[in-house]
């Protein structure tokens, strides 16, 4: 059987590789700079928002903490005059890009970890690296594709968005399967 401390190396290799990759996809062929607009009044929206003062999570317009509510006609019309949404608020300042790439880099890992544990305890000793590649591609896949679905189901968040995010999760996976296919114990 093959121990995770054997897979140390092709989980460090996947996760940075990954890491480098989603930096080609942001910076050099930027498939998503279209996945946000900006609102026709930005300055005004965000002078209001100021102006409430909220703390940074997540808000969902119109709000109702009882789904009984929904019941309400002057809350249903709420729905209907619009808008609806959901808004995520960070804090205020430039974004600090270091702690971000780092906790990517960790998910990165993360995700390697779990690509190891399934392939270690399915696939032995030299195992042909088409079959090394499938099975630690098909999980990575799964892990950075599968959480961006729920967002266009239940959020909103355009099906295009999503297509691109499954497309990125694409080659994600098979970034991490091609480190696992290469560097597999024989």
């Amino acid at each position: 059987m093959i121990t995770i401390v054997q897979l140390w190396v092709p989980i460090l290799l996947s996760a940075f590789l990954v890491f480098v990759t989603s930096s080609l996809v942001h910076m050099v062929f930027k498939w998503h700079r279209f996945d946000y607009h900006k609102l026709p009044n930005e300055d005004e929206v965000r002078a209001v928002i100021r102006k409430g003062n909220p703390t940074p999570g997540q808000y969902l317009m119109p709000h109702c903490t009882d789904h009984s509510h929904m019941k309400d006609p002057a809350f249903q019309q709420k729905y209907i005059e619009g808008p609806v949404g959901l808004v995520t608020l960070m804090p205020s300042g430039l974004p600090q890009m270091g702690p971000m790439l780092g906790k990517w880099f960790v998910f990165n890992v993360f995700i390697s970890f779990f690509a190891a544990y399934v392939s270690s305890r399915t696939l032995a000793t030299g195992t042909d690296y088409l079959h090394v590649f499938q099975i630690t591609g098909a999980v990575a896949w799964i892990a950075y594709g599968g959480a961006t679905v729920p967002g266009s189901i239940w959020m909103g968040k355009p099906w295009s968005n999503t297509a691109r995010e499954l497309f990125d999760a694409l080659l994600y996976g098979m970034v991490t399967g091609g480190a696992f296919g290469w560097l597999w114990p024989r």
